[in-house]
C-alpha cells in the first residue's frame, strides 16, 4: 500500500483533470448556482417591491424544468400518444418531438436581462425615434384592478417597434411575455429574445401535437399568473387599419382558466404612429400576390447606417409622434356572466372594437385623411383642421400646431403629398402610403369631430 506507482506523465494529467472535474461538479458548481441563486431572488425581491404586478415564480422557473414540466402534462402525454399512434411511430419518437417543440417554445427569462439592459434600450430607442405619448382611457381602472389577476395586454400591431414601445412603457407594471413569431427565430436574437420572456410560436402548425404543447404552455403561464401581451391581429398590419382577429392564443388563454379559478383580466392598448419604419414593406407586401413581405438584412443595414450619418452630421429628426393609449380593462370572469352563446367569439369582438375606440389619433395619419377627404386644402386651413380633430379627440397633451407642422413637412419630404402655391394635395406619386397612413385613424366611417371621453394623459419621460 505504501509503495511507489511509476504513472507516465500524460496518465497523471488526466487522472488530475478527471479529479478537478469531478470536484467542481459536486462541490464546487452547485455552490456558485446556490451562491448566484440566492443574489438572484433578494434582487428580484427588491425589484418586486417597486412592481405594479411582481414577477411570478413561473416565469423564474429553470428552462429545463419547464420543458420537463411542459412534455410530461397530461395533455402534452395524450396528443403524442395520439401522434404515435397516427403516423405509426414508436411513443419515445413523439415525445421526443414534443420535447423539440417546448423547447422551441419555452423561454428562458433572465430579470437582468430584461430589467438592465432591455428596458434601457427599449428607451433609449422609443426616445430617440419618437416622441413617445402615453395616454389613458381611465387609468383608475388599471391601478383597481384584482392584483391576483392573470393581466394580458391586448394590442393592435402597426410596426416592430410594437414590442420596444410596449416594453419600455409597461416597465412600471411587470415583465412581459411575448408570443413571437418565426421571424425572430434568427442567432443571436433569439437568444436575447428568450431572456427577455417572449415565447415562440408557429403562426401555421399543420400538427395537432404543436397546438397542444403550446396550449399547454400558456394554459400553465396563464394558471401562474404571469403578464402577457398578445397581438390578436396574428401580423403586422398591411392596410394601416385594424385586421381581424385570430382567435387562437385567445382560446387557450381561455380554455386555461375556470369559474373558481384565477381571474384574467385584458387590457385593451392602442398604438399609432406619425411614421411606421416599415411602411414601405409593408404597403409593397398589400399589393401582392402573397400579402407577405421579407425585411432583407441589406435594406435595415442601410437605412440604420443613413440614420447614424444624419445624426453625426446633425441633420438628424425624430419620425413625429408614437403614441400609445390604454382602454377600458375587460374581466374575464365577469364577461363570462353574460349571457352569451359563443365565449370565445364574443370576447375577440369586444376586445376588438375596444382597441379600435383606444387608438390614438396622432398628426401625420390625421392629415393623411383630411387631404384625402378633401383632396386639396390650403395649409393654413389644414394645420387648423387637423389640430381642432387632435383636440377633439384628446382632452390633454394635445400635439401642437408646431407639431401639426412638422408632420406635414415630413409627409411633403417623403413626397406623399405636393404642397403648390399654399395648397396641399397627394402628389399622386405614394397613394399606397397616403391610404395606409388614413386607414390607421379608424376615422372611416365613423362622426369624426364627435366629442371625446374623459381620459387622463401623459407624456413619456425620456
Amino acid at each position: 500500500m505504501t509503495q511507489t506507482v511509476e504513472l507516465p506523465l500524460w496518465l497523471f494529467v488526466l487522472i488530475v483533470v478527471f479529479a478537478a472535474v469531478t470536484f467542481a461538479s459536486h462541490f464546487l458548481f452547485p455552490s456558485v448556482r446556490w451562491f448566484f441563486r440566492r443574489r438572484l431572488e433578494k434582487a428580484v425581491a427588491r425589484l418586486n417591491q417597486r412592481l405594479q404586478r411582481p414577477i411570478q415564480p413561473f416565469k423564474l422557473a429553470r428552462r429545463h424544468d419547464m420543458i420537463q414540466r411542459l412534455i410530461y402534462d397530461p395533455q402534452v402525454a395524450r396528443a403524442a400518444q395520439a401522434h404515435a399512434h397516427e403516423l405509426n411511430i414508436p411513443e419515445a419518437v413523439a415525445f421526443e418531438t414534443a420535447r423539440r417543440y417546448a423547447r422551441e417554445i419555452v423561454p428562458s427569462f433572465s430579470a437582468f436581462t430584461y430589467f438592465s439592459f432591455a428596458i434601457r434600450a427599449a428607451r433609449m430607442l422609443s426616445n430617440a425615434f419618437y416622441d413617445v405619448r402615453l395616454s389613458y382611457e381611465n387609468e383608475q381602472a388599471l391601478k383597481d384592478l384584482d392584483p391576483d389577476a392573470t393581466v394580458v395586454f391586448v394590442m393592435n400591431h402597426r410596426s416592430n417597434m410594437d414590442y420596444v414601445l410596449i416594453t419600455y412603457l409597461a416597465a412600471r407594471h411587470s415583465a412581459l411575455s411575448y408570443a413571437v413569431g418565426e421571424w425572430a427565430q434568427v442567432w443571436p436574437l433569439s437568444r436575447l429574445i428568450r431572456a427577455m420572456g417572449a415565447y415562440f410560436i408557429r403562426r401555421k402548425s399543420g400538427s395537432e401535437l404543436y397546438r397542444q404543447v403550446l396550449a399547454s404552455y400558456v394554459r400553465l403561464a396563464t394558471e401562474a399568473g404571469v403578464t402577457q401581451a398578445m397581438f390578436p391581429e396574428g401580423g403586422l398590419s398591411l392596410t394601416g387599419a385594424l385586421g381581424r382577429p385570430k382567435l387562437g392564443l385567445l382560446k387557450y388563454i381561455i380554455d386555461g382558466t375556470s369559474d373558481n379559478g384565477r381571474d384574467v383580466v385584458f387590457v385593451p392598448v392602442g398604438l399609432n404612429y406619425d411614421r411606421v419604419l416599415e411602411d414601405t414593406i409593408l404597403t409593397a407586401a398589400a399589393s401582392g400576390p402573397e400579402r407577405r413581405f421579407r425585411a432583407r438584412i441589406g435594406v435595415i443595414t442601410r437605412w440604420t447606417l443613413k440614420q447614424v450619418w444624419r445624426r453625426l452630421i446633425g441633420r438628424y429628426a425624430r419620425f413625429g409622434v408614437a403614441s400609445v393609449r390604454y382602454g377600458m380593462p375587460i374581466s374575464l370572469q365577469a364577461f363570462r356572466g353574460t349571457d352569451r352563446s359563443d365565449l370565445m367569439t364574443g370576447l375577440a369582438r369586444e376586445l376588438m372594437q375596444r382597441i379600435d375606440r383606444a387608438i390614438p389619433l396622432v398628426p401625420a395619419p390625421a392629415i393623411c385623411w383630411v387631404v384625402r377627404e378633401q383632396q386639396e386644402i390650403g395649409q393654413d386651413a389644414l394645420v387648423a383642421t387637423v389640430t381642432g380633430l387632435l383636440q377633439r379627440r384628446s382632452t390633454q397633451d394635445t400635439p401642437t400646431e408646431a407639431q401639426v407642422t412638422s408632420a406635414l413637412d415630413q409627409l411633403l419630404e417623403r413626397r406623399i403629398l405636393c404642397r403648390e402655391d399654399g395648397v396641399v394635395r397627394p402628389s399622386g406619386r405614394r397613394i399606397d402610403l397616403l391610404n395606409y397612413y388614413a386607414a390607421s385613424t379608424c376615422l372611416d366611417g365613423t362622426t369624426a369631430f364627435a366629442a371625446p371621453a374623459k381620459e387622463n394623459s401623459a407624456t413619456a419621460g425620456s
